[in-house]
């Protein structure tokens, strides 16, 4: 599919482009409004309906909306963001227009850059096996490098909130507790 993506006019590439991505997006927003409807019926409610959790869904509906539209320009944020969206309930009047200028740009993107970037490896591989064996390195590459990433960041914060956790009166050290 994506050999004929890639050899399709431009207006077309779009619009195939537009509704793959409104569809993947609005089906990632309802399966989050799905999740928050479902953990209303369950023993969450009384963490759903907390005044923190009602705080964040109000500023979820005034302020994702910019959020949602800027995700579309990164990688590995979108899902997340439009997950969020849903689970935080975002009216369907801020999300729908964040969404379209989002998978706007999104397509475009993708109609031009990266199916142009998509066509280059693959008529780079097909023409050297050596190419392709750099293609797969880089690309293992990149990936270990923002799982790295992530492992760091992640024991970075697991470390501050030990750091800031002190429990009445105790202080936190390594996986034990000191009376203060």
């Amino acid at each position: 599919m994506m050999d004929s993506i890639v050899s399709l006019p431009f207006v077309w590439a779009f619009l195939i482009l537009f509704v793959i991505v409104m569809l993947r997006s609005n089906g990632t927003y309802w399966a989050g409004r799905a999740l928050a409807a479902g953990g209303r019926k369950t023993k969450l409610q009384k963490h759903l309906d907390s005044p923190a959790v009602v705080r964040a869904e109000k500023i979820i509906a005034r302020w994702g909306a910019p959020a949602v539209s800027v995700s579309f320009l990164t990688i590995g944020i979108q899902t997340a963001v439009n997950m969020s969206a849903g689970l935080g309930r975002m009216p369907l009047r801020r999300y729908i227009p964040a969404t379209v200028v989002g998978s706007i740009a999104w397509a475009c993107i993708y109609a031009t850059i990266g199916l142009a970037a998509f066509d280059a490896a693959l008529a780079a591989a097909a023409g050297s096996p050596l190419a392709l064996i750099v293609l797969v390195v880089a690309v293992a590459a990149a990936l270990l490098g923002v799982h790295l990433f992530r492992v760091s960041r992640t024991r970075k914060l697991d470390q501050s909130a030990l750091d800031d956790c002190p429990v009445m009166g105790q202080e936190v050290v390594g996986n034990s507790t000191l009376q203060a």
